[in-house]
């Protein structure tokens, strides 16, 4: 019992700190910064899209970015990523589509197909297909690196290079809002969320100075002159969590520092991942490859878990069950009770930002036994040779490079 209640009050601890000393990595106020002026002058914008097999999402999203209030030079490259469903067919109909209905007066919005090549040796497979897309991209002063399945509001390019100018950074990225309409989304997607910023606090990661880097993939706008003096993308080549990888490489540039990632609900990630096997997938593909296909570290992880997110509810539950034997019972429920009061209230920020139930926030226990579940199917997954696959391409050691990482 006393051991229990030491864990427990370690735990809660642990909390505590996790509350006040990791950059705040709970609160959802890492939002666009909106300069007081105007940029002097509007710099040239190219939008580079990696797309494998998207021909059910680009109708939902390429018009957005054709859409687009930009007031400067804006155009889209999208690099067709060996698809085998027709992407560019549909992509090129889009095209015509927003020809046929231009109005007279705002800008047209050019749109480039690039036919991808097949990933040389030593490149994953998505930082190839975006290689592709910025050599295609012309001379602009800036890349937005997008995926096929986030949807714009039409004056978000425009708030994204104005918070860039306005402080001269290199790298200006925005975690999409991912979709939450099923039952397993609305359970599982705000925790993934939740969990990417405690491992990279969005406060530290825009701190200059601070050795937290990341980027959400979905949407980073980088300034070209910034990832030409860190070595373009050829320094990540291998990098199977692309964003979190490009971070790193542009806040190591001479404009260190002049990072920002945070939070957005205007950009948002339409696609689906209606049941539990979906969302599976999706995290069992890459936790390996976060964790770099380190045994130790896997198992690290899910004790982790267990203890951290487990334990508190666990022990206070036992504890009020065992309050009538009298004894320690009361010890070790207010511990498992503290513990798990703290856990909830950092969950909070971020299930209202799903527009979801505060009570939802009690079950963060059990989301985070479900990730250790999905982390330890990832490893044994690599182990037997089968890896993480990306619609149809394998990545990791055990096969060819391909994409990995969150969505949006």
């Amino acid at each position: 019992m006393l051991t229990a209640i030491a864990a427990c009050a370690l735990a809660a601890l642990a909390w505590a700190y996790l509350l006040v000393g990791r950059g705040g990595y709970w609160r959802t106020d890492q939002r666009l910064p909106v300069p007081a002026a105007e940029p002097g002058r509007w710099p040239g914008v190219v939008a580079v899209v990696p797309a494998r097999d998207e021909a059910a999402m680009l109708p939902a999203t390429l018009p957005t970015l054709f859409a687009q209030d930009y007031p400067g030079a804006f155009r889209i490259v999208l690099v067709d990523d060996d698809s085998s469903d027709g992407t560019s067919r549909v992509a090129a109909a889009l095209d015509r589509a927003a020809s046929a209905h231009h109005q007279a007066g705002r800008p047209r919005r050019e749109l480039r197909i690039v036919a991808g090549t097949r990933a040389p040796g030593g490149w994953a497979g998505k930082v190839w297909a975006m290689a592709q897309g910025l050599d295609a991209s012309g001379d602009a002063d800036y890349v937005l690196f997008t995926d096929a399945d986030i949807g714009y509001q039409p004056g978000s390019l425009a708030a994204l290079v104005r918070a860039a100018e306005a402080d001269n950074r290199a790298i200006v990225s925005q975690m999409a809002l991912l979709r939450a309409d099923t039952g397993w989304e609305r359970l599982l997607v705000p925790a993934f969320v939740y969990f990417f910023a405690q491992l990279y606090p969005f406060r530290r990661v825009n701190r200059p100075g601070a050795r937290s880097a990341a980027a959400a993939g979905g949407c980073m706008l980088i300034r070209r002159r910034e990832l030409a003096a860190a070595g373009g993308l050829e320094r990540i080549r291998a990098a199977l969590i692309d964003d979190v990888a490009l971070g790193q490489l542009m806040k190591g540039t001479e404009a260190a520092g002049r990072c920002w990632l945070g939070l957005s609900t205007d950009i948002t990630s339409l696609r689906p991942y209606p049941r539990l096997s979906d969302l599976w997938n999706m995290v069992a593909r890459s936790a390996y490859t976060q964790l770099r296909y380190s045994p130790a570290a896997v198992a690290g992880t899910v004790v982790g878990l267990l203890w951290l997110y487990i334990l508190p509810p666990a022990a206070a539950m036992g504890g009020l069950a065992g309050l009538a034997a009298g004894g320690a019972s009361g010890w070790l429920a207010a511990a498992g009770l503290a513990g798990w009061a703290v856990m909830t209230v950092t969950y909070l920020p971020m299930v209202r930002l799903y527009g979801l139930s505060p009570l939802r926030a009690l079950c963060l226990p059990l989301i985070a036994a479900m990730y250790a579940a999905m982390t330890a199917d990832s490893a044994w997954r690599h182990h037997r040779g089968r890896g993480g696959q990306w619609k149809g391409r394998p990545h990791g050691p055990r096969g060819a490079l391909g994409e990995a990482g969150p969505p949006g």
